[in-house]
């Protein structure tokens, strides 16, 4: 008889205990830190290379229970963000709209099927590569990883109306975003850190870093597709098969039954939002796009607010619940023009889903206290995967208040001398993986480690594009599975995916992924490659 698997809080609390035991056996020590002004011209506190140094041990004893507390304090941002999503989407999952954009969509893509290239090929590959090559394209271009957390709600139900279950609506937007992130091509939180840093060109070497996000891209959605398609012939053999009952029971709706229609709070809501969206065009009348170190500047919020003036009126012309999926594909629109233009994260990004909340509930006719009851609700069935956020932050608040962080990263980096050049371009990309489970900040990570990494690419005859193509692939790859990474274990609450099923389902997909990224490490030491 099998003994039950741990709970996902229980698992998380006993890593905790674990490195609360290392603080014990593992000598305390730390770097100094300094502040190194980037090529951006933005400031960094950055470690200083040489100066690691033994200090007094911490031992961590009670502070177990309390490192629960801090974490969740430093992870307050994620939490909040989590909970404004929960309420928000809630609310618009009260007004059926999305179930009807579901069914619309797959209405949609069942008419494709009659094409004998779309049968050959597959109607929902299509869609289901479409999906992933644009969230991937946001991870590696604007660093997409928070942000993915507001796009679970909407994938899950559609990949399982797909006919797969929980997980591939995961893989869908999360995991796509995340292979982008690893492939970055521009990520200004690791590539831009991690060059400024190690004081070679912003942004420079882009031409191979692309080839390295296709071929990464290509297996990551081959993996995907070949589960999809297997769950597709058998749902059963989903380890979700059973939970996952929460999203059919959630989004089974009778299109029959579905009333369309348009009452007036709809277009009173409307005409409000388009005067606030008109002084919004009036404050920001110009944006500056950003690619890069490529800039482009056109009137994107005017733009965006005259076209959802316009399909706003015909939608509501159909139905609310039309005007709702419109008002949802505009709050990505804006979320895009936000995080591109003017750097918004996750204060804004849950700011922008909350209000997108409550004009849908106002459109159909909800009142205050309706409107307030309904997002009460839905933060209630979000909360478990709030506070698991704040649990995995803990893990992070025992290794630094334990002063063991900075002695492993010691270690580890003092193992790399006189091992050559494929062993040390390797040993940097493993040390870096490693690493990345302990901390999932990608800009933490760059901070700590690429002024100790940089160097020894002179001393190891490698060049410092191969050190920060090392950093960008150890810090990407493992972030779909390390349990200390809040955005992940925040997706996983989501999606109502424990753990331990999602780490049995991922670790081959993860071990393919570090295996190509090696692979594409050593060509840039034993192969000329011109673009670094």
């Amino acid at each position: 008889m099998l003994k039950k698997v741990p709970h996902t809080y229980v698992i998380v609390f006993m890593i905790m205990i674990i490195i609360a035991v290392l603080t014990w056996i593992v000598p305390a020590g730390e770097y100094d830190r300094i502040d190194k002004t980037l090529e951006d011209g933005s400031v960094k506190s950055v470690v200083a290379d040489g100066s690691y140094h033994e200090v007094d041990s911490i031992p961590q004893t009670w502070q177990v229970f309390s490192a629960f507390f801090t974490g969740f304090t430093n992870q307050s941002h994620i939490i909040i963000f989590i909970l404004l999503i929960g309420g928000a989407f809630w609310i618009m999952n009260s007004t059926k709209s999305l179930d009807v954009g579901i069914m619309v969509f797959l209405r949609m893509i069942r008419r494709l099927e009659k094409y004998r290239f779309m049968q050959k090929v597959g109607v929902n590959n299509i869609v289901m590569v479409l999906i992933m090559l644009m969230f991937s394209a946001f991870g590696a271009i604007f660093g997409m990883s928070e942000e993915t957390i507001a796009f679970i709600v909407i994938m899950v139900p559609l990949a399982i109306s797909m006919g797969y279950d929980s997980i591939v609506g995961v893989c869908l937007v999360y995991v796509a975003a995340h292979i982008g992130f690893a492939g970055a091509i521009f990520n200004p939180f690791t590539i831009g850190i991690a060059q400024g840093i190690a004081e070679v060109p912003m942004f420079s070497g882009f031409e191979y870093r692309f080839i390295c996000w296709l071929i990464l891209n290509t297996a990551g959605f081959a993996f995907i597709l070949f589960y999809a398609a297997k769950i597709k012939k058998n749902p059963k053999k989903s380890v979700m098969y059973e939970a996952d009952e929460y999203w059919r029971s959630q989004h089974s709706v009778n299109e029959e039954k579905i009333k369309y229609y348009t009452p007036v709070s709809a277009w009173v809501t409307h005409i409000l939002t388009v005067i606030a969206l008109a002084l919004f065009a009036y404050e920001y009348p110009e944006t500056t796009l950003t690619v890069g170190n490529k800039s482009i500047v056109f009137p994107a919020v005017p733009i965006c607010a005259g076209l959802f003036a316009l399909t706003g009126f015909l939608t509501l012309l159909k139905s609310v619940h039309f005007y709702i999926i419109n008002l949802l594909m505009f709050t990505v629109v804006f979320l895009i023009v936000g995080a591109m233009g003017y750097g918004w994260y996750v204060v804004e990004i849950g700011t922008l889903f909350f209000v997108m909340g409550l004009i849908s509930g106002f459109a159909v006719g909800m009142n205050a206290n309706e409107v307030t009851k309904s997002f009460l609700d839905g933060v209630r069935d979000i909360l478990s995967a709030a506070l698991i956020v704040g649990l995995a932050g803990g893990i992070i608040v025992l290794l630094q208040d334990g002063k063991i962080m900075d002695t492993f990263m010691y270690s580890v980096s003092d193992s790399m001398k006189g091992i050559g050049e494929t062993g040390s371009v390797s040993a940097m990309y493993g040390i870096t993986t490693g690493m990345n489970i302990l901390i999932p900040s990608g800009s933490a990570k760059a901070a700590l480690m690429m002024p100790i990494m940089a160097p020894f690419a002179d001393l190891a005859g490698i060049s410092k594009q191969a050190v920060v193509l090392a950093f960008q692939f150890g810090d990407g790859i493992t972030n779909m599975i390390t349990p200390a990474s809040g955005v992940l274990i925040g997706a996983l609450g989501i999606a109502k995916i424990p753990y331990d099923k999602w780490f049995k389902w991922v670790w081959p997909l993860i071990l393919m992924l570090t295996v190509i990224g090696l692979l594409l490490l050593i060509a840039t030491v034993n192969f000329e490659i011109t673009s670094f």
